[in-house]
């Protein structure tokens, strides 16, 4: 597809607008998409085609000291994956303690079990098994 011949110069016009806070066509956003719209432009025409506007934006948008919203919604994500991060660090901390205790316990019960087991098989033992257990069936 050619673009239009005025495709840059719809796309500065679109870029007025929205840095001056007046967008007709698009939600005033400080993205790409944002300025494609308001310039009735693919997106691919800033991020392919254009690349020298999309940089002279986004370097405008610096210029006056404010965030593009697309690094806006990346510093949040940012920001919400850390605290992710450090909620997962302390599950696995208290899941580690939680494994260790209950090693602890099984490895207490299988020496429990053994010294009965021991018990039983002594010929004067007092200690009896209640049931002996049965032989797997044969098939």
């Amino acid at each position: 597809m050619t673009p239009a011949i005025d495709e840059r110069d719809r796309i500065r016009a679109a870029m007025d607008r929205i840095l001056s806070g007046s967008p007709t066509h698009s939600n005033g956003a400080l993205t790409v998409v944002a300025l494609a719209t308001e310039a009735g432009v693919p997106r691919n025409a800033l991020t392919q085609r254009h690349l020298d506007l999309k940089n002279e934006f986004y370097e405008r948008v610096r210029a006056r000291g404010e965030t593009p919203d697309s690094e806006k919604r990346l510093r949040a994500r940012i920001v919400k994956l850390r605290e992710q991060h450090a909620a997962d660090l302390e599950e696995i901390k208290e899941l580690k303690i939680a494994n260790e205790a209950l090693v602890r316990v099984l490895h207490q019960q299988q020496m429990e079990n053994r010294q009965l087991r021991q018990l039983i098989a002594e010929p004067d033992s007092r200690v009896r098994a209640l049931h002996q257990p049965r032989p797997p069936a044969r098939p």
